[in-house]
């Protein structure tokens, strides 16, 4: 006899949609920024409510047309809940294994983008600690070293998994791109952004040949730890709902 369906109340049916606005807005952002790439890379917000189903922008979409209502909901073995077609196999293994397995990976965001991938294609290719914007991100990213070709079970995907199991936030994957995990699809964009501002900075200083100026370790580590304030967290939701009136004036179908 098939259970009988458990009611979703007014307030969760809220949060859920605005989980979709909010990941269509950062996915149409993501492309005003050039962190896109034709229609690969996958954004993706674990539901409210839920604990093995996730939100993940549609395969085939460029990310300047999805809309919230385009956003496929994923459960634990890749099926689409509404019977669509499936995410693309890396974004499953990469997103599913993350959500499953870092417990404050509420939000996984992949990309290519242009300056941090171009650290993961260096021997040793490192954030540095000499930018103010660089110590947002101190002591907060995993780096996997090995490149193994595409995500396409569950072992690449828990490999990946397991360099954010430390504590830390963001994993530079080499020869490849960066994943940003968040517990907000704010915090998260928050973070995507600044990343890739910090990296091109440092991409255009190793460029001059000239050596680079390291702030040292503890006022590095202070300034990271100002920067992961109460008052700092509640800029990154500024910063996004800021970007979202942008949209509202620009492209408003993303909240469709």
């Amino acid at each position: 006899m098939a259970l009988a369906s458990v009611p979703v109340s007014p307030s969760l049916d809220d949060a859920r949609r605005r989980s979709r606005i909010d990941l269509a807005a950062a996915l149409r952002w993501a492309v005003r920024l050039g962190f896109h790439e034709g229609i690969c890379n996958h954004f993706s917000a674990v539901v409210p409510g839920e604990n093995d189903r996730f939100l993940i922008n549609p395969h085939g979409f460029h990310w300047s047309e999805v809309r919230a209502s385009d956003l496929v909901e994923v459960d634990s073995d890749g099926n689409a809940m509404d019977g669509r077609e499936p995410p693309e196999p890396t974004a499953f293994f990469i997103h599913y294994h993350i959500h499953r397995l870092v417990p404050d990976a509420k939000v996984v965001l992949h990309t290519h983008m242009p300056y941090a991938t171009a650290l993961t294609m260096l021997e040793d290719g490192r954030v540095e600690p000499t930018l103010q914007t660089s110590l947002k991100f101190y002591d907060a990213i995993a780096y996997d070293d090995l490149y193994n070709g595409l995500a396409l079970d569950d072992s690449e995907g828990e490999r990946i998994a397991a360099a954010l199991q430390t504590g830390k936030r963001v994993a530079f994957l080499a020869n490849h791109g960066v994943v940003v995990t968040g517990r907000t699809i704010a915090h998260a964009f928050d973070d995507l952004y600044y990343l890739e501002r910090a990296c091109q900075a440092q991409v255009i200083a190793m460029s001059t040949g000239r050596a680079m100026r390291r702030i040292p370790q503890d006022v590095a580590r202070m300034t990271a730890d100002q920067m992961a304030s109460d008052s700092e967290r509640a800029q990154a939701v500024r910063h996004f709902e800021s970007l979202k009136r942008l949209l509202d004036r620009d492209e408003p179908d993303y909240r469709d």
